[in-house]
């Protein structure tokens, strides 16, 4: 926030390239924590007994959704890099409003929606369970 205010009171070009480096440090961080815990998951289920119920679909999903989410946020990081460093490869396109929802539906929107796709199973309802007083 300070940042942006720092940049709204006077534009330092040093420091919108720090600013654009932090999103891309952001994106690269979300890209490790779903590449880890996605995988310590992925590795917990395949220990599961072969006989387990569901456990190829979860582990598809598991797996769909670790790569899913870890490419698309290490896309983002990378065109952050280059909209930092390369005056051509702005991201900042709102006064072209194709490029801006293309870039958004590459990065954002797609993925949410493959994510929500492939989550799109919900486990089963839990019949309701009678109280029974203990006499």
């Amino acid at each position: 926030i300070a940042m942006w205010l720092v940049l709204w009171w006077k534009y330092i070009p040093v420091l919108v390239i720090i600013s654009k480096m932090f999103f891309a440090g952001v994106s690269l961080f979300a890209a490790l924590g779903f590449l880890l815990y996605g995988g310590r998951l992925f590795l917990m289920l395949q220990r599961f007994p072969v006989e387990s119920k569901g456990r190829q679909n979860k582990l598809q999903e598991v797996g769909y959704v670790t790569v899913m989410c870890s490419s698309c946020f290490l896309v983002r990081c990378i065109m952050m890099c280059f909209d930092a460093f390369d005056k051509a490869a702005d991201l900042n396109v709102l006064n072209h409003p194709v490029l801006n929802f293309i870039y958004y539906l590459l990065v954002e929107i797609l993925p949410s929606i493959l994510v929500l796709f492939i989550l799109r199973k919900l486990p089963p309802r839990r019949g309701i369970t009678q109280y029974h007083p203990i006499h």
